[in-house]
């Protein structure tokens, strides 16, 4: 849920009324701003040249796949196409990230990317089910197959995955889209292995069921895979609080080393995409402390000690009641 704040905003109802204080770190610091767009260009350069590979091999392959007779070859092309269609739906994702906030879309598209990375986890998965059932009926069914034709477009496949994943490799790996191409990648590249093997043991004992035995070796790394990215995306889409950081220990801290701070609580912490960490929390002060030095005092020990760039803060008065009720 993206949250709608208006950047350093502060209330200030003077004596008569109770004391609060709403105050935000911009969550893109001018310093790190035009680092971000920098990454974020050269993530989406090199995703677009991966998908101009994959998608240039990918008719190829499965042609291949078809002459040849190979489950492998077939379902390779198949996990070809949906890198295509992933690798260009993370291109999309760097791109639409890149918008300005408007006052509909507050953080912009910047959550685009996450979502991405999630689709392309769930297209792993019917993936990796397909060549399951395909490899299933093969079995009890075999079919002939042409390993020298499977041997050499295996072959070519492999060349092109590498490639593809040393373009991505020098990405940012921390980047959960860039993960996620980075495992549709691997997982081609396990396929083409897979496929050069079984053409391999085909041609050495003309044994034919190595072929679809090797694409369910195949499937199950690929929904390993899966697991890993739809699980830590929909985490960041449900607003998760971010694996590196704890919530009780943030609030554990500030309230034992923040002067004046006598309690920290009605705190939440979330990840607006997987890199830049947020939170929201109420800050229970002393009455003789000055309560805008307190809310910079926190601003700063989130940012530097935390690695939290963007914070709302609202102050409490000790001995004061709470607004609303909404203190819990």
């Amino acid at each position: 849920m993206a949250h709608d704040h208006t950047h350093a905003q502060k209330h200030d109802h003077g004596p008569d009324h109770k004391a609060h204080d709403h105050t935000h770190d911009d969550a893109h610091d001018h310093g790190g701003h035009g680092h971000h767009h920098e990454v974020d260009a050269r993530n989406a350069s090199r995703i677009g040249i991966a998908a101009i590979l994959t998608g240039a091999f990918m008719g190829v392959e499965l042609v291949g796949g078809l002459m040849a007779g190979s489950l492998a070859l077939i379902a390779d092309a198949g996990h070809m196409l949906s890198d295509f269609g992933a690798l260009a739906l993370a291109w999309i994702g760097f791109r639409m990230a890149r918008r300005p906030p408007t006052s509909r879309r507050t953080f912009g598209f910047r959550r685009f990317p996450v979502l991405a990375a999630f689709v392309n986890g769930l297209t792993l998965f019917a993936i990796a089910l397909w060549i399951v059932i395909e490899a299933i009926v093969r079995l009890s069914n075999p079919h002939l197959v042409e390993p020298n034709l499977m041997l050499w477009v295996a072959v070519a496949g492999l060349a092109v995955n590498i490639a593809s994943f040393a373009v991505l490799h020098g990405a940012d790996q921390g980047n959960l889209n860039v993960r996620g191409a980075l495992l549709h990648v691997a997982g081609d590249m396990l396929g083409s292995v897979a496929a050069i093997a079984a053409a391999g043991i085909i041609m050495a004992t003309g044994w034919v069921q190595a072929d679809p035995i090797l694409s369910v070796v195949v499937a199950l790394i690929i929904l390993r895979s899966a697991w890993s990215l739809t699980a830590e995306s929909a985490h960041i889409l449900l607003e998760g609080a971010p694996g590196n950081i704890s919530l009780e220990d943030v609030t554990r801290d500030l309230a034992a080393h923040v002067d004046g701070v006598t309690d920290i609580h009605h705190a939440h912490l979330w990840s607006l995409d997987g890199k830049r960490s947020m939170i929201t929390l109420h800050a229970r002060i002393r009455q003789d402390v000055a309560r805008h030095a307190v809310v910079e005092l926190l601003k700063v020990r989130l940012r530097e000690l935390h690695d939290i760039g963007h914070a709302t803060i609202e102050i409490e008065i000790e001995g004061e009641d709470c607004a609303g009720g909404d203190c819990d």
